[in-house]
């Protein structure tokens, strides 16, 4: 369930309310009884489950990325044409 923003258009009173996507929103300030708005979150909060996440779970070879592999395959290719 999100967390949506809300900030009062008579007070300026700025709140958070947890609620379901199904749950119509907010429409009066829980301090002054005025009108809300329902603002576009900046912060978002989500978490990363499972491996490859973070840097140190996909480690790339020095060799694939400067392309030594690519010349290695060519050369071993090379080689067995030749016998």
């Amino acid at each position: 369930m999100p967390t949506y923003e809300y900030e009062c258009t008579e007070c300026g009173y700025h709140f958070e309310k947890f609620q379901s996507m199904k749950e119509d929103p907010i429409s009066f300030c829980p301090k002054c009884g005025g009108k809300v708005i329902r603002l576009i979150s900046k912060n978002v909060n989500f978490i990363l489950k499972g491996s490859g996440f973070y840097k140190t779970d996909y480690v790339r070879s020095k060799e694939s990325s400067n392309g030594e592999s690519k010349k290695k395959k060519e050369e071993s290719t090379s080689k067995e044409a030749a016998t």
